[in-house]
This record gives structure tokens, sequence and C-alpha cells, in this order.
């Protein structure tokens, strides 16, 4: 794992140096293409760092814990506690982040809701389901377009279909299907 990381650290290295060429910079689309690289490796870079800096503060701190001094020892082996337990964290972290990215991740959705069986209650919810959609997306930062929307009288909805664009819509939406039922308690 940490072989596979150093070599993804070099990658974001030769990339920095790669992108402040000026045969780089002049090419918009080969500057487009290893920005990307680079964002997309940015994050697992920042927690790789991160890690070797906390292995550095174990280290130390574990000189101090066999040190002579008491109360050093004392203040040290409360610490120690908490930089193993960062450390552990970023593992984990790491490990998410080495896992490939599905080519889906960064496509666009289309959305559709439709009232199932139960008339008018039914398109009530399906309104509320799609309100409730359109916040998440708006909160998101990605765009909405509704292709296709049929109506009800009580201001419900028969079906609506939309299109999603942005940033990794495919990877957080990718599993929203399936049927919702919806249980009215009377008030009785």
């Amino acid at each position: 794992m940490f072989d596979k990381l150093t070599a993804e650290e070099q990658r974001y290295e030769d990339l920095m140096r790669l992108l402040g060429t000026t045969e780089v910079q002049s090419d918009s689309s080969e500057y487009r293409k290893h920005a990307k690289a680079l964002a997309e490796l940015e994050p697992m870079i920042e927690r790789f760092r991160e890690y070797k800096s906390v292995v550095r503060d174990i280290a130390q701190t574990e000189e101090l814990v066999a040190g002579n001094d008491s109360d050093m020892r004392d203040l040290a082996r409360e610490e120690l506690k908490g930089l193993i337990a960062r450390r552990d964290s970023l593992i984990a972290e790491l490990k998410v982040l080495l896992v490939p990215k599905d080519p889906n991740d960064a496509k666009n959705v289309i959305l559709e809701i439709r009232a199932g069986t139960g008339g008018d209650e039914a398109a009530l919810f399906a309104m509320d389901l799609f309100q409730m959609y359109r916040r998440y997306i708006e909160m998101q930062g990605w765009r909405i377009e509704v292709l296709d929307q049929s109506d009800t009288e009580l201001g419900g909805l028969r079906e609506v279909v939309c299109s999603v664009n942005g940033a990794d819509a495919f990877r957080r939406l990718r599993f929203e299907s399936g049927g919702h039922r919806v249980q009215r308690v009377p008030s009785t």
C-alpha cells in the first residue's frame, strides 16, 4: 500500500512540474488533462503527507516516553494515544482513497420520479420527493433541468423527468432507485 502511495506522490510531483512548463501551459487541452489528474490525486497525497507527519510525531513521542523525566513521560503517553488513533484513521482513509474510481462517477444523471398506485396521495408524495431531491441538488451546486413534468389538480406530480448536471452526480445518486411506500396515518 505504501509503495503505491509513494509512487502516486512521485506522479503528483511530476504533474506539478509538468504544469509549470510553458509547453503544457500553451496547450489548453493538455493543461486541462494534467490539471484534472492533479486534482484527483491531491486528496490522497494530502492524507499521505499527513500520515508521514503523524508517523514522525509518533517516533518522537515514543522517544519521550522512553526518557527519564516522569512528567514528560506521562504527557507523552497521553499524546501518543491520540497520535496512534489519528494514524489509524489516516490509514483507513488512505485505503478508501486508493480504491480505483468508477469511470461513470463524473457523469450526469437523468432522474425520474413517478407516482405509484395510491391516487392523489401518491402524487403528493411524488411532489414532496421531487422537492427534496431538488433541494439536495441545489445544495450540491449542481444544475437541474426539468425535461418533462405531469402535474395533478391538487398540486402533486404524476411524473417528472429531469437532468442533473454536476461533478460526481452519478457517484452520489447511483443507488437512488426503487419504490417508496407511504402509509397515511388517519387522525383517528
